[in-house]
């Protein structure tokens, strides 16, 4: 139990470290790569890049053992079709996206700049979050 907790806590120093030392966590960033017809800042996309090139062999490498180091078995996305809920998140994700220039993973990373626009941003993320466990409960 504890080695998991050590994990997440290492995976979690390195994802906020990378996103702060490229600029990931300025909203000025996620929005100039938004701006396709303005002043398009493609720098977004070299990070995404250079972390799928990173991860895909990692990943590859990993999934070729019998299970993973802190687990029983891997936890690996059961559905994978395109379906209604994946579209409307999808758009409300890039709304949300759009508007703000922030994403979950910097929103959380950028909490210790103690900005009142990333805690606000970060409260109604968690709101939207309770919404649709409360919405999704009462749908069943």
């Amino acid at each position: 139990m504890m080695i998991n907790i050590v994990t997440a806590l290492i995976s979690g120093l390195l994802m906020g470290a990378g996103l702060v030392i490229s600029g990931m966590t300025s909203p000025d960033k996620v929005l100039g790569f938004l701006d396709i017809t303005g002043f398009w800042d493609p720098t977004l996309m070299l990070v995404m890049g250079g972390a799928i090139l990173v991860n895909l062999p990692a990943t590859w490498l990993i999934l070729k053992r019998q299970q993973p180091a802190n687990a029983e078995h891997f936890h690996l996305p059961e559905r994978t079709t395109v379906d209604k809920p994946l579209v409307l998140g999808t758009a409300l994700f890039g709304i949300g996206w759009g508007i703000a220039g922030i994403c979950p993973g910097p929103a959380v990373t950028s909490l210790l700049s103690g900005s009142a626009d990333i805690i606000l941003f970060f409260l109604a993320m968690i709101a939207g979050f309770r919404l649709h466990k409360a919405t999704s409960l009462l749908a069943r």
